[in-house]
């Protein structure tokens, strides 16, 4: 994907006015509002910090949870954090775009760091449009005659096409950040350049999007296999015509996958040898831990794959050469639903071959079991990086594309 949109490499900043999209969503105590965890905080050090030494104004442009959660909240405390991540005065306004954003960002000088406020308290930025409408949003109207350049760095918010992601591009020279662009060169470049044996390891609840992406793998033939388990084996149990017990069911239809049952019929006809489910999960009974086989589930919560299925999708990842994984095998936060999960990262760890595991709940297990390093690449953004290996475009990226295909900048 290199080449296709500007990067930082492609402008000369010195002296100039930089709107710096970040992802710096994390979680916060809603009693206290302490940051718990600045992972993401940490991602942006790079960008940030090339930006400020080379130069620019920088002006973060970033968003906290959404409207209604209990974590949506001001941005004052990720700039204390950002203060001390970057060792560099991270200035907070408790504005967007209104006189005192203006002043502060008129006030910056070269190589300072201004942090205006959560983009998701403006309503437009929630609203779904094209392009076009996007920049006549009034945050970008008040905004673009003080800057000079637009990065995006972002990825893990790239598949979204709200108007702090998508709205400068239009008139604005617009580039990829360093998280952005590395993010888009990994999983492009790995999915170019598959050795197999292939395997997708899919989990988690998100099942429309990962069945998305089994799909997608078996159709343009990069999967040799598909190893489900989470919700999603659970739908490919029920597929395959396995009684996995009413209460399995009722919490299939609670989280309105029940029409996903007939797909994952059809992709288990059309790709028999590809799509790997279960042959044993692991339920609650009696407070403890039970696996049982897929053919005598009784009607309990399953809450994991079975050992003989950890041990089973163990041997596959092992002996692959590219690995991809996004979402966990069970409930892992609980100790005795974490051994699939701990399994198959565990392998991929191990794994000889090219790995890439997703972000959100299985990129955090990698981390908290200290193979963050034993894995080639760990992404910052689980819808994204789900987004991309189901084919689809990145609204964010797409905009990024279209700015360099209209604009040549000197």
């Amino acid at each position: 994907m290199a080449g296709k949109f500007y990067t930082i490499d492609d402008f000369d900043v010195e002296g100039k006015t930089v709107l710096l999209r970040i992802d710096i969503n994390s979680p916060v105590d809603p009693n206290t509002g302490v940051i718990l965890d600045d992972t993401r905080m940490k991602l942006h050090v790079k960008t940030i910090t090339e930006l400020a030494r080379k130069g620019a104004r920088v002006i973060l442009l970033a968003h906290q949870s959404r409207p209604g959660k209990k974590d949506f909240t001001t941005l004052r405390q990720h700039s204390k954090v950002l203060t001390r991540l970057l060792n560099r005065k991270v200035h907070y306004v408790d504005s967007i775009f209104s006189t005192p954003a203006k002043i502060a960002i008129n006030n910056l000088r070269p190589g300072e760091v201004l942090l205006l406020e959560n983009v998701r308290f403006f309503a437009e930025e929630s609203l779904k449009r094209p392009v076009e409408q996007q920049a006549q949003s009034i945050i970008v109207r008040e905004l673009s005659p003080l800057i000079d350049f637009f990065v995006n760095d972002a990825f893990a918010a790239a598949h979204r096409g709200q108007v702090s992601l998508v709205g400068f591009t239009l008139n604005t020279p617009s580039a990829a950040g360093r998280v952005m662009e590395h993010e888009l060169n990994v999983i492009m470049n790995t999915l170019d350049n598959v050795e197999s044996p292939c395997v997708f390891a899919l989990g988690g609840m998100k099942a429309d999007d990962s069945i998305m992406v089994a799909e997608n793998v078996c159709k343009n033939g990069t999967a040799d296999y598909v190893l489900t388990s989470g919700l999603v084996a659970n739908i490919f149990l029920a597929a395959a015509g396995y009684d996995i017990g009413q209460v399995n069911m009722d919490f299939i239809k609670s989280q309105g996958y029940i029409d996903q049952i007939d797909v994952c019929k059809r992709l288990l006809e059309e790709y028999p040898d590809n799509i790997i489910y279960p042959e044993d999960v692991a339920i609650e009974k009696d407070e403890e831990r039970v696996d049982v086989p897929v053919d005598n589930i009784p009607n309990y919560s399953i809450f994991d794959i079975g050992k003989k299925t950890s041990a089973r999708y163990s041997k596959i990842i092992l002996n692959a050469k590219t690995i991809f994984a996004n979402g966990p095998a069970g409930v892992f936060e609980d100790p005795r639903f974490s051994i699939g999960t701990e399994d198959i990262i565990n392998s991929i760890a191990s794994s000889k071959g090219y790995s890439i595991i997703g972000g959100g709940h299985i990129g955090a297990a990698t981390v908290s079991m200290g193979y963050e390093n034993k894995v080639d690449h760990v992404s910052s953004g689980g819808g994204a990086c789900i987004n991309l290996l189901a084919g689809k475009k990145l609204d964010a990226v797409e905009a990024l594309i279209d700015n360099k295909s209209r604009h040549v900048y000197h």
